[in-house]
């Protein structure tokens, strides 16, 4: 599911039910920092990092550690970034060479409205004007959700090249769909803060794609080269 939303230079590993769950070896580094969670956490994070571990390999790059490090972004081996994901039944991570694209962000959430109250607090006027038209046009997508995981991915992508947090409310998403037999197209994220700089360009606009199916709503935003 994540695959389709990235171009061809990103490999990308899933893992659906019960193996998105299992308990996978982690590394001593890895085991310490998640040491005190609950059971579930814990299989969460071995899993999605067998993800990351199977991409690495894809990738001709030895398997390593993934820790958590500032605000909880994964640290990378050398020369690679990335990003992860995991919910309900579902764990993905997705590594390119930093050569082919500057940054990257993935999110999945399961096909389902937001929690009551939560919209009100991570969604722009704009934004909830946008999805009420989308929601005429597509009612089977829970479209406040979908912009939620949209933000996510923006995230995933803003930190590594900034370091430093963007609120819910700091980019603007628009969802564009595309013809097909399921929903999907791409998203557009309008920064309303300054953007970070990549090669000597201030990024304004963070751009990426969107789908839904087996009950799961999954995005991705990428950030090339100039």
């Amino acid at each position: 599911m994540i695959e389709e939303l990235l171009p061809d230079s990103v490999v990308a590993v899933e893992m659906l039910g019960d193996e998105a769950i299992h308990e996978a070896p982690l590394y001593p580094e890895e085991a310490a920092q998640i040491a005190r969670a609950v059971p579930k956490r814990r299989r969460e994070y071995a899993a999605v990092r067998a993800c990351a571990r199977r991409a690495m390999e894809k990738l001709g790059v030895p398997p390593q550690p993934v820790v958590r490090g500032e605000r909880g972004a994964p640290r990378w081996p050398a020369g690679l970034i990335g990003s992860m994901t995991h919910c309900e039944g579902y764990c993905a991570a997705a590594l390119v060479r930093a050569t082919d694209l500057a940054s990257l962000g993935i999110d999945a959430e399961p096909h389902a409205a937001l929690p009551e109250g939560v919209a009100e607090s991570v969604l722009l006027p704009a934004e909830r004007q946008r999805l009420a038209l989308l929601a005429a046009e597509l009612p089977a997508v829970h479209w406040d959700r979908l912009l939620f995981s949209a933000k996510e991915s923006v995230y995933k992508a803003w930190f590594p090249l900034t370091g430093q947090w963007l609120d819910f409310m700091e980019a603007d998403i628009e969802l564009v769909p595309e013809p097909g037999e399921r929903p999907h197209g791409i998203l557009r994220a309008h920064l309303l803060v300054p953007g970070p700089e990549v090669g000597g360009r201030r990024l304004e606009v963070f751009e990426g794609r969107w789908s839904v199916g087996h009950s799961m709503l999954t995005s991705a935003v990428v950030v090339p080269h100039p």
